[in-house]
């Protein structure tokens, strides 16, 4: 048998779909998105349309973080961050218009309340009126590249716009979740491209109160963001070392599958991929959108992956609708060990 082997590139392309959906949902889940990791990922991958206003803050991440990626360019201005905010926020604002522009002057200015306490304010933004120039010194403090006297470390000032976009909220709702993308953003633009693998926010989310108190720590010792440097700085640490662990898991079951099908012919590395979620989850569900999303394929290469694993054997298809689902069989473990091919 030809030796099944994901190359770099292929690896790093699941991994990079798999972070993306990680952080979307978790970063979605953190400002009040109920919906559940398993169906959310489920709802990313196969592409259905999304049922709730929960399921639409997730796909609305996913989408802004695909834009962050794809088309934000090497320049932070006002008109893109407008237009990061009016992905993130589609279709789940009580007053659509909101979605995209900065609050204005005479409307009520959005306050960040206790977490225990709803009538307790622990931060009141800058007026309305001062947010426009706010932006536009926010943004020439992102495209500061620290070439003359003046040094910030790329990681800080990743870290400090975070926090400036969510101490000034200009946005009705969503802010926080922009802000975590715009650190992504401005950590890519400095070199740091391993950030796009460690999705920040199920770390956050282990712990939200550490996070809004790292906020108000700052806030109420004179402005000093040490405090929130610090907490994030914690978080990367801590996302390194779960991206580390998380390899390891992978590069173990890789080896374990390929073992299983040392006698197969033909079976590429999405399909392998695809074997080793199966092993972890039996009641797991495949779709040619979902395929083809995990692993950037076309709908027609997914088609060919997946219709040929079930003419092996290992999944069974089903008819849904005006399309097919695809399941692992019962005793797959049982057909892996017997080599199939």
């Amino acid at each position: 048998m030809e030796e099944v082997v994901m190359s770099e590139k292929q690896a790093g392309q699941r991994f990079l779909v798999n972070s993306l959906m990680e952080e979307a949902i978790r970063s979605s889940q953190l400002e009040g998105a109920t919906t559940s990791r398993r169906v959310a990922k489920e709802m990313l991958r196969t592409g259905r349309r999304p049922r709730n206003r929960g399921e639409r803050m997730i796909v609305n991440n996913y989408r802004a973080l695909q834009f962050m990626r794809e088309e934000m360019g090497k320049t932070l201005s006002p008109d893109a961050i407008l237009e990061l905010h009016k992905i993130v926020t589609g279709g789940t604002l009580d007053d659509p218009s909101a979605a995209g522009r900065l609050q204005r002057p005479g409307e009520e200015r959005v306050a960040v309340f206790d977490r225990d306490d709803d009538e307790r304010p622990v931060h009141i933004p800058p007026p309305a009126d001062e947010l426009p120039e706010r932006m536009r010194q926010l943004c020439d403090f992102a495209n500061e590249r620290g070439d003359g006297d003046r040094f910030i470390h790329p990681v800080v000032q990743a870290i400090l716009l975070h926090f400036w976009l969510a101490y000034d909220h200009p946005f009705e709702d969503g802010n926080g979740r922009t802000a975590r993308i715009l650190f992504s953003w401005l950590m890519q633009q400095r070199g740091y491209w391993l950030i796009e693998y460690l999705p920040i926010s199920p770390i956050i989310r282990e712990a939200p109160a550490r996070y809004g108190r790292a906020f108000m720590e700052s806030e109420s010792d004179q402005g000093d963001t040490t405090y929130f440097l610090v907490h994030q700085l914690e978080v990367i640490e801590k996302a390194l070392d779960k991206h580390d662990v998380y390899i390891q898991r992978k590069i173990g079951e890789v080896r374990d599958v390929e073992r299983m099908l040392q006698d197969a012919d033909g079976l590429n590395h999405r399909q392998l991929a695809l074997l080793t979620d199966a092993l972890r989850n039996p009641d797991g569900i495949y779709t040619f959108g979902s395929h083809a999303t995990s692993h950037r394929v076309t709908h027609e290469t997914a088609r060919t992956d997946l219709s040929d694993l079930s003419e092996r054997g290992l999944l069974l298809r089903r008819s849904k609708g005006r399309g097919y689902t695809f399941e692992p069989v019962p005793d797959l473990v049982a057909r892996l060990k017997e080599s199939p091919g």
